[in-house]
């Protein structure tokens, strides 16, 4: 018989790090260095999609795969994340945020 138990909630964030194409990281880690500065680094979704699309990733696989769920890797990293979009009755870019 398997050995086989559920997810629990602290590990979750490992297990995404593992699934997730490097190009994701690849992607999210570029364009955090570039924008960093004063402590924190603001990636917009559309930059990192169009990014990871240039690193060979389908744009609807991203969104599919639900590769853009990236904060609890992130704060397991040590990082502080925030995602922030536009409510309907907004317009402006939605971004994360990344605070050391």
């Amino acid at each position: 018989m398997a050995n086989v138990h559920p997810i629990k909630p602290s590990e979750v964030a490992k297990k995404k790090a593992i699934d997730f194409p490097d190009a994701v990281f690849e992607a999210f880690n570029q364009l955090i260095a570039q924008n960093f500065s004063a402590g924190y680094a603001v990636v917009k979704q559309d930059e990192v999609v169009a990014l990871m699309v240039k690193k060979g990733l389908k744009r609807g696989e991203i969104f599919r795969n639900h590769w853009l769920d990236v904060e609890d890797v992130y704060k397991a990293a040590g990082w502080k994340v925030e995602y922030d979009k536009p409510a309907y009755c907004e317009s402006y870019d939605a971004f994360f945020s990344f605070k050391k």
